[in-house]
């Protein structure tokens, strides 16, 4: 029987059957409820199949309990507001053109079971159960399948939609799944084919947000040979490194074993974990264009700071939004900074200067563990440098944001200045002189200014330090 998160979630869906039962229909549930009940994971939302009904006659009974909105009149998909329930009516699809939403989709209610289960996109989904009598329909294979751990397409029809491919990513993530021959094979003829980037950036979100085996996403993304659809990622493959830095292997290993650390230890924080997650993924894409043979050792002299303009263009063909890609840069530029500074015992100004560049020194702390963890068997549980990184953050109170600007613009107007071209480089200067401790509070950043002023100290410069 179907796993309910919530007892009253489950009552109104039987209550809702009941009444379609009543009307000459039949409800079931479809997709991921069904999958994940059988992994024991309870359901916290459901998607409804309904057979029998006209979407008219579907609509009025919905409408009468329930504020309904209303997806596609001709194939007639109803959301329920303030419920995570929505239901719809068997589909007819016919590919139209290019890109994931050039289909013809018509609802049709007396559409036979199996037909309708033969367009989902993998077995582990094709799965229908029906909550008042607990009968379910796996024409499939799909709980075989789910349980011997396969990821398995339905048919040839999954040609029809290149996002089932990143759909197989993430799925492959997080119910740690192997994808057969066969499938691998379907997701190979593919391309991108004009995918929508919001849809693309879901489904990486998605690895990253809820994936457990995030290598075996990756994994199956490779083997499917979409990775070369990724260049900055495919590049790793093979890119050669230190073995006595990195026993584990190559840079793509590498990254794999990070982005199953990132995965062990996400925090809960949506926002949060996929800026960290994404950091953790982009890390070391600088490490093809800069790693070289000198000595007999394997050197990637620079690859930090070369990982930015990578990690730009990856981040774009994923489409994710321009804020989340300014936050992640930083970090990926900064990896390495929680350990050079630990060993050189790094005193507070460097910390603050650190903690100004990034934004949030814990988003680093977590990157960097991400790639401590990830050199298999090299490395234990514990990181020296980021326990002292974050200690010492938290003493300085900039753990989750940069030191904040102690002289302001106000400041400058009190002391007599009007707003010119010379505000910039001079708050600027002040900033610098705050994260070099010249002054810690007001009184101390004025006095500051003052002397810069009449000449006293270091001129502003608009040029930026380290």
């Amino acid at each position: 029987m179907l796993c309910w998160k919530d007892p009253s979630l489950r009552e109104i869906v039987e209550s809702v059957c009941r009444e379609i039962a009543r009307q000459g229909g039949r409800a079931w549930v479809v997709g991921g409820g069904v999958r994940d009940s059988i992994l024991g994971l309870p359901a916290d939302e459901a998607d409804l199949e309904v057979y029998g009904l006209s979407a008219e006659a579907l609509e009025n009974l919905l409408g009468r309990r329930f504020f309904v909105e209303t997806v596609g009149r001709c194939f007639a998909v109803f959301k329920v507001h303030h419920w995570p329930l929505s239901f719809s009516l068997p589909r007819r699809e016919t590919k139209r053109g290019l890109g994931h939403k050039e289909f013809e989709v018509v609802g049709d209610p007396f559409m036979a079971f199996r037909e309708a289960a033969t367009r989902r996109d993998f077995t582990i989904n094709a799965m229908m159960e029906d909550p008042l009598t607990g009968e379910r329909l796996d024409f499939f294979g799909g709980e075989r399948d789910l349980r011997a751990r396969c990821l398995r397409a339905v048919s040839e029809r999954f040609l029809e939609d290149p996002l089932r491919v990143l759909r197989g990513m993430q799925f492959a993530a997080r119910f740690v799944l192997t994808a057969d021959a066969e499938t691998l094979a379907l997701a190979g003829r593919m391309t991108l084919e004009g995918m929508a980037g919001e849809r693309v950036f879901e489904e990486w979100k998605k690895l990253l947000l809820k994936g457990v085996s995030l290598s075996a996403g990756l994994e199956f993304l490779r083997q499917a040979g979409w990775s070369r659809f990724y260049p900055e990622l495919h590049a790793l493959i093979g890119c050669a490194q230190e073995p006595d830095w990195h026993p584990e292997g190559d840079v793509w290993t590498h990254t794999l074993h990070c982005l199953d650390a990132f995965a062990r230890e996400r925090t809960g924080n949506a926002e949060e974990d996929l800026i960290v997650g994404l950091a953790v993924l982009c890390h070391d894409l600088g490490k093809p264009g800069t790693t070289f043979e000198e000595g007999g050792r394997i050197r990637s002299r620079g690859h930090c700071v070369a990982g930015a303009e990578p990690t730009r263009t990856l981040l774009e063909r994923l489409a994710v939004p321009p804020s989340i890609v300014e936050a992640v840069v930083p970090l990926v530029v900064e990896h390495l900074r929680p350990r050079m500074l630990f060993t050189e015992g790094a005193g507070d100004a460097a910390i603050r200067r650190l903690a100004s560049r990034v934004g949030r020194l814990d988003r680093l702390a977590r990157v960097a563990r991400a790639d401590f963890l990830g050199r298999p068997p090299m490395m234990g549980p514990v990181c020296p440098e980021t326990e002292w990184l974050l200690g010492r953050a938290r003493a300085m109170d900039l753990e989750d944001h940069a030191p904040r600007p102690i002289v302001m613009g106000r400041h400058l107007l009190a002391l007599g200045l009007k707003p010119g071209p010379n505000f910039k480089p001079l708050l600027e200067a002040c900033y610098r002189a705050q994260l070099d401790g010249e002054f810690h509070d007001e009184a101390g950043g004025v006095a500051y200014c003052r002397r810069l002023l009449a000449g006293g100290d270091r001129r502003p410069s608009s040029a930026a330090e380290e």
